[in-house]
């Protein structure tokens, strides 16, 4: 049997939170342990190779004007993702169990079979665009070093931020977002930001994108969050 000291030690072992930037996600935004706050939107691409000469330059004068617009910094990040097809084949053998006519179903079954071995031979990827829009609130360049410090060590106590601050840091992010989602979609982009979901969903794929395949994170309101 194990020692209670040896339990006890194990049971003192930080979790893998306590190694990630971030802190909290809440009402669509992402804290991290700075004290800083973030935006994600998930937008479109546009195939610029298709484009005629004049839409070309078009869209680059779209895309400088948006550029020289912007007065705070802002991430751009392009996530390849080998493309999983494994739930699609599973609905398509429920399809074909359930269709009745002979002929439909073998159709499904070949069809499914050539889908199969297509995404093995080709190794298709996926491509997701995401735009990150930061805020910096100008009092965390203002604490002394022992509080930063102390934020590093404490995150979860630290970062925390009281409701009506949150709301006012938000506030500023929000005209931020605004910004942003109007200079690409003057590009003929598709822009959605992220919600607190989408957020941890995109977070738990990236941090653990194998287990994340075969370990679907459920819905938020369903998950037990540890405190600590």
């Amino acid at each position: 049997m194990k020692s209670k000291k040896t339990q006890k030690q194990k049971s003192k072992r930080p979790s893998a939170q306590t190694y990630l930037p971030i802190s909290e996600i809440k009402d669509g935004v992402v804290i991290l342990k700075d004290g800083t706050l973030r935006s994600v939107l998930l937008t479109s691409s546009i195939n610029f190779s298709l484009k005629s000469e004049d839409e070309q330059n078009a869209l680059i004068s779209s895309y400088v004007s948006f550029l020289n617009s912007l007065d705070f910094p802002m991430q751009i990040v392009v996530q390849s993702r080998q493309l999983q097809i494994k739930p699609y084949l599973e609905k398509l053998v429920k399809l074909e169990k359930e269709q009745p006519n002979e002929l439909l179903r073998a159709q499904i079954a070949d069809y499914r079979a050539f889908v199969g071995e297509l995404v093995d031979i080709g190794q298709i990827m996926t491509k997701k665009f995401f735009v990150i829009v930061p805020y910096d609130p100008a009092s965390s360049r203002k604490k002394s070093f022992w509080s930063r410090l102390k934020e590093v060590a404490r995150p979860a106590i630290s970062v925390r931020l009281k409701d009506e601050r949150f709301q006012k840091r938000r506030e500023d992010l929000d005209q931020r977002v605004r910004k942003v989602l109007s200079g690409l979609q003057g590009m003929s982009l598709e822009v959605v930001q992220l919600d607190t979901q989408s957020l941890i969903e995109l977070y738990y794929s990236s941090y653990n994108p194998d287990i994340s395949i075969a370990q679907q994170l459920q819905p938020i309101n369903d998950l037990q969050i540890e405190e600590f």
